[in-house]
């Protein structure tokens, strides 16, 4: 794709995730306190990824950033944190804990649920991308975030109080290899210097939005939900 781009002078925009950039310590404090504190991921933070997956992210963003040096590539990159929202493949978090609740399955909670990732609803993540690709100076990388940062404890309580069943209702189950602890996000360049702003604030309303669209949709996932449990069974997960 990028050979097809610099080949024919076509506009790149490369999306990527904050997963390059590993974790972050953890902060009792952060969960459920609305803007967060503490460190976070800005464009200049170095790529420690922590995963396979991430790894070949970190890569992909090296050759994006190498061939617009070296080549005269017009592009741009995002990393951007955790989405949620309609249309997310049910082996995600929120969206597997969901179709599980409609499936009469108890969710699954990996380790002790500490793990803290920063929530940003999707149609905000696909507004972030339009700006950057209409309006972001080439060469540049913008991260893109919500201050949605929330522990996977305090998000599994929230879904299962607002479909009706008690927040214990849950099992935990074994920790996923290298768990990153927490990732956060500074999208103050992005804010600042194109004037990007996230409209999906109140996350519990983003929540409640999400869990209607699956249950209305149940005609969207349900051929897949026995695939996808069995190979999370097969992982102890």
């Amino acid at each position: 794709m990028i050979q097809s781009a610099r080949k024919y002078n076509k506009r790149f925009h490369h999306v990527s995730t904050d997963e390059v950039y590993g974790d972050l310590p953890l902060r009792e404090d952060l969960p459920g306190h609305g803007e967060g504190v503490g460190e976070k991921f800005t464009p200049d933070s170095p790529y420690r990824p922590s995963s396979p997956y991430s790894s070949s992210k970190a890569s992909s963003d090296l050759l994006v950033r190498a061939w617009v040096r070296s080549f005269g590539l017009r592009a741009t990159i995002s990393n951007c944190s955790n989405n949620y929202g309609p249309y997310q493949h049910i082996e995600k978090f929120i969206p597997r804990q969901i179709t599980n609740i409609l499936s009469g399955i108890k969710p699954k909670l990996y380790g002790t649920g500490k793990n803290v990732r920063d929530w940003i609803h999707t149609n905000d993540h696909s507004a972030a991308v339009w700006k950057i690709l209409t309006e972001g100076k080439i060469g540049e990388t913008y991260l893109i975030g919500a201050n949605g940062e929330k522990d996977n404890k305090t998000v599994l309580e929230g879904i299962l109080r607002l479909m009706g069943k008690p927040e214990d209702w849950y099992d935990q189950v074994k920790d996923r290899p290298g768990h990153d602890l927490r990732y956060a996000i500074d999208a103050t360049k992005l804010r600042t210097e194109l004037g990007w702003e996230p409209k999906y604030t109140n996350f519990e309303d983003g929540l409640k939005h999400t869990i209607e669209w699956y249950t209305n949709h149940e005609d969207w996932w349900k051929d897949e939900k026995a695939a996808v449990e069995a190979k999370y069974k097969a992982n102890g997960q």
